[in-house]
């Protein structure tokens, strides 16, 4: 007996040594048609979300691309070809390459251009504190994004995406939602 923790011992089962205080990712999903905005919005608007991106203490950030094949210098895009099953099957896609070390995955869409590094890291450091395996942004009280999505949850996620899980909910009001651009009239 070595004396370390279990697996079995962990919450959530997490691996000795690393949970709450391991890696921390982010997946930019940006997969979809973009049919409503008319052309691939994820090139216009990848740049100023991973910009944000980059104010926020993250150990990797990886691209869910699809319907539109992009470029993202500096970060890795993974191509997800089964992203017409829904935002559930581009997220399974980019979480499965991260590397082991990483215990949780910040969640934001490619369409949110407004996102503030500040609602990042604070759903980050709930996540730390209180070890929930899926914590979001609210604002006005509706869930929203960013979101942290523990190890234990990612061979779970449907199809449909996280939708089906319930988060613990982290007030960013004072931060300003993400945006969510649909149709170029959106374009902050």
């Amino acid at each position: 007996m070595s004396g370390e923790p279990s697996s079995a011992d962990m919450p959530g089962g997490q691996t000795p040594g690393r949970g709450p205080s391991g890696q921390v990712a982010a997946v930019v999903l940006a997969a979809g048609a973009a049919t409503r905005f008319g052309s691939p919005k994820q090139r216009l608007l990848l740049p100023g979300v991973l910009a944000r991106l980059r104010a926020a203490s993250l150990d990797d950030v990886v691209v869910a691309a699809g319907a539109h094949p992009l470029e993202a210098p500096g970060v890795r895009v993974v191509d997800c070809p089964d992203w017409k099953l829904g935002p559930g099957a581009s997220l399974r896609c980019a979480l499965s390459a991260l590397g082991p070390n990483v215990e949780a995955a910040v969640v934001v869409l490619a369409d949110g251009p407004s996102l503030a590094p500040e609602a990042v890291e604070r759903v980050m450091a709930a996540w730390r504190k209180t070890g929930s395996p899926l914590v979001a942004a609210s604002y006005g009280g509706d869930r929203g994004h960013p979101l942290v999505v523990a190890r234990e949850l990612w061979e779970r996620v449907p199809d449909e995406g996280l939708r089906v899980f319930e988060p613990m909910l982290v007030p960013c009001d004072d931060l300003g939602a993400p945006g969510d651009v649909d149709r170029p009239e959106d374009l902050p």
